[in-house]
This record gives structure tokens, sequence and C-alpha cells, in this order.
């Protein structure tokens, strides 16, 4: 796939979730095949205020592979010079993505996030305000819902406003806001959305496997996949992924010892890059995840809700390993 000046590798793309996606998650999903890489979203009206926090959720000092950041908010003229002022800073990324899909009420209220796909021709402004701060040779993605809820279906209208005003690629998360995560999602949806636009799509939601993606693939048609938290604990999905792309033969299951070794050296990383104060308590979601189909894995899980010091990772892989002899 071709964005602009940048040739995309196969693969998935790993998707932007707040409190979530931080440089040391990105890093290890980005070692393990993804396509490209999404920053926790940062508020442009935040940034337009000089908000050092949202500043610091999109630096990443040496990030792997693509890397796209992720703004969100309701007015073009603030998303626009919030984008010129991630430049004056020197933020690198190789893609800026628009969020017109989070469904959280603290997003929503502000008129951001998912509820811009109540108003279709505001979704064109948004795009075409960035397009103007980014100029022609960066590429230029947004992350979007099927619409609002049963009555508000407006994900083809919002694609087509996407594309006319300088999108380069949608990501359609196949639910409405209404809908939050609960599934299933509506693949057709997503291939009506698919067959709407010329530019690239790529279908999101529920994938967990790479039988699932290339499952939801034929039945959309769509031109990739996006993978959130199905990927979380879980970095070979996306070498899995590729591999089934490519045609190629599936690569071997991780081992126990390759699971424990990514998760302490991703919570290593979190606590060099912010410290362990602020990196435990976030440290602590990502943990569950790798508990995920062991034996004892309740108990392992209240285990990693009460992670304080990065000691206590290596008492917790004691513990796996105790539960699996």
């Amino acid at each position: 796939m071709q964005l602009r000046n940048l040739q995309i590798p196969a693969g998935a793309v790993f998707a932007p979730m707040a409190g979530l996606t931080d440089a040391a998650c990105r890093h290890l999903m980005a070692d393990h095949g993804a396509a490209w890489t999404v920053s926790e979203m940062a508020s442009a009206k935040a940034l337009n205020f000089n908000d050092q926090k949202s500043f610091a959720l999109l630096k990443d000092a040496h990030p792997h592979g693509l890397y796209a950041i992720q703004l969100f908010g309701c007015e073009p003229e603030a998303l626009e010079k919030a984008i010129l002022l991630v430049r004056e800073k020197g933020i690198r990324f190789d893609i800026l993505d628009i969020n017109m899909g989070c469904p959280a009420p603290k997003i929503t209220n502000s008129g951001a996030g998912s509820k811009l796909l109540l108003d279709p021709p505001l979704c064109g402004r948004m795009v075409a305000a960035a397009r103007r701060a980014l100029g022609e040779d960066t590429p230029l993605t947004v992350k979007m819902r099927i619409g609002w809820d049963a009555e508000h279906l407006t994900g083809v209208e919002v694609a087509k406003q996407c594309e006319a005003n300088g999108a380069d690629l949608i990501a359609v998360h196949g639910r409405t806001r209404e809908q939050m995560y609960v599934p299933p999602i509506d693949a057709s949806a997503i291939a009506a959305i698919k067959q709407a636009v010329s530019i690239p799509v790529l279908a999101n939601g529920d994938i967990t496997t790479a039988e699932g993606a290339l499952t939801l693939l034929k039945e959309t048609g769509c031109d990739g996949v996006m993978i959130g938290r199905g990927a979380l604990g879980d970095p070979w999905l996306f070498e899995q992924i590729r591999a089934a792309l490519l045609g190629e033969e599936a690569p071997a299951e991780p081992t126990l010892n390759q699971r424990m070794n990514a998760l302490r050296a991703q919570i290593y990383e979190m606590c060099e890059e912010k410290g362990e104060w602020l990196a435990m308590p976030q440290a602590r979601s990502q943990a569950m995840h790798y508990m995920k189909g062991l034996r004892g894995a309740a108990s392992l899980r209240r285990y990693c809700s009460m992670l304080e010091h990065f000691t206590d990772v290596d008492k917790l892989i004691d513990a796996v390993y105790r539960l699996q002899e």
C-alpha cells in the first residue's frame, strides 16, 4: 500500500488506545510486525494552550517503524493550529490521524470523537484543516465508526466527506457509538463504507486471530485491518497476520518464556520512559493481558492489580511459572 510519500509494509495496523498505547507498547507491536503504530490521542485544543502533558503523549524519541500521531477535537481551526504547533515542537511523525470514533462521554460531550459523526460536513472541514497544515507530503488518516446510533448510520457520508477533503485512508470500527464495544461488529456496514470511497479502508473490531483477520477482509473487501485490544499481551498476533497476508507458513506460538520476557521488557521500558511512580499503575492493565489463557489467570490478574514497584514484576512472573507447573 502506498500513502503519499510512504510505502506501507504488509501487516495489520496497531490502533490507538488512550492510556494503553504508550511508546513501550507501540515499540513492542512494531517489533513484532505492525505496519504502523498510533499514539494515544491528544486534544487539539489542549495543544493550542501549550499543555505539556498533551505534547508528551505524542513524543517518541526513538519510534520503531512507521509512527502516527492522533489528535481529537471539533474545531477545524484549532486542529490546524495544533498540527502546526506539533511541527514547531519538532515532534516526529510519519502519519497524522484524526479521531472520529472515540465513544467516551468525556470526549463526545465536547463535540469530538464519535460525536463528529452526527455532522458529516464538519468531518470534511476537520480533514481539510488538517490537510492545509500538513501540506501535500504527509499521509492523513481518519479513525471512525459506522455511525452514532442505529438512526444515524452516517459512516458512508462521513467517509465521502473525508475522502473529498484530503484523507488518504480511513479506519472503520464496525460499531456505532451507542454500541460502544458490545459484540458483534457489523461487517456489512464496514463493507458499505469501503464501497463508497476509492481511498484505502481498514477494518477494525474484534480481531484476535490471523484467521479472523482474513475472514473480516473477505467479508468487507477492505485493504487491511487495524487491531487494538486483541494485540494487548499478544504482540505475536502481528507476526501471525503478516504471514497469513503474505501466504507464508504461520509462525510458532510464543512460549511461556517469550511471553514473560516480553511482559518484563515492556514494563521495564515504561519505567525507563516515565519513571516507576507513573509507569507502574499503568503497567497493571498491561500485565493483566499477558495472563490470558494461563492456569490460575484469575488470581494472577489480582496480583497484577497490586503491582507497585518494578521488582513486583519478577515476583509476578515467578508466580506465573509456579502455577503452570
